[in-house]
């Protein structure tokens, strides 16, 4: 493919990726959501203050950031705020490098943030809430 044809479905392919990253998030949260008690159990087992907090902090994350990016609104601010989320999470909870599987974990959120940073510096491209305000903004 020529350059100018991958620039015309550039807004498209980006909206997938945001998509994808975001569905990561709200799956997540609604597990979470579904066994309160486990996954503050699974807070508390790491050492961390404030099980209750620290569930409710994942749950505005995880359901609300995965959906507001989503829909691509505020996009650049909920992608940078899911990126610190996503290293905290890595950090707390998949650090023991001994373990290949909470490697993989580990390494799984360097790349999601990785993605988030992607959407952080490019925004949510024309298919997003953003997008859709500018167009309103300026009309």
């Amino acid at each position: 493919m020529k350059d100018s044809s991958m620039e015309k479905y550039a807004p498209t392919i980006a909206a997938v990726g945001r998509i994808l990253i975001a569905v990561i998030f709200i799956m997540s949260g609604l597990t979470k959501l579904g066994a309160p008690a486990a996954a503050q159990g699974y807070i508390a087992s790491v050492g961390l203050p404030l099980p209750l907090l620290g569930y409710v902090i994942a749950l505005a994350a995880e359901i609300g950031g995965g959906l507001l990016l989503l829909i691509g609104f505020q996009t650049r601010l909920i992608a940078a705020l899911l990126a610190v989320f996503t290293i905290a999470t890595a950090v707390f909870f998949h650090n023991n490098f001994a373990d290949q599987n909470t490697m993989i974990h580990f390494l799984k959120n360097i790349m999601i943030t990785g993605g988030l940073l992607q959407v952080v510096a490019f925004g949510a491209t024309s298919l997003s809430l953003d997008a859709r305000g500018l167009r309103l903004r300026a009309a």
